[in-house]
């Protein structure tokens, strides 16, 4: 029926570690890429981005 002791101050510490160390996770993910891997991920970018180009159709300036 009792719940275990828990000292509040160390609990909200260890959140606060916890929190921090995922969003060290997420920043590792996002930012910690070498160059090379950054150059590639432009590439692909830009090689997708110009074959959606390709098919796009322009509509006619008079469309009144």
């Amino acid at each position: 029926m009792t719940g275990q002791v828990v000292n509040l101050r160390q609990f909200r510490k260890n959140k606060a570690r916890s929190e921090k160390e995922k969003q060290a996770e997420q920043n590792r993910l996002a930012f910690g890429r070498g160059k090379a891997e950054k150059t590639l991920t432009r590439a692909l970018n830009e090689k997708a981005e110009k074959t959606l180009d390709q098919g796009r159709l322009e509509k006619p300036l008079d469309e009144d």
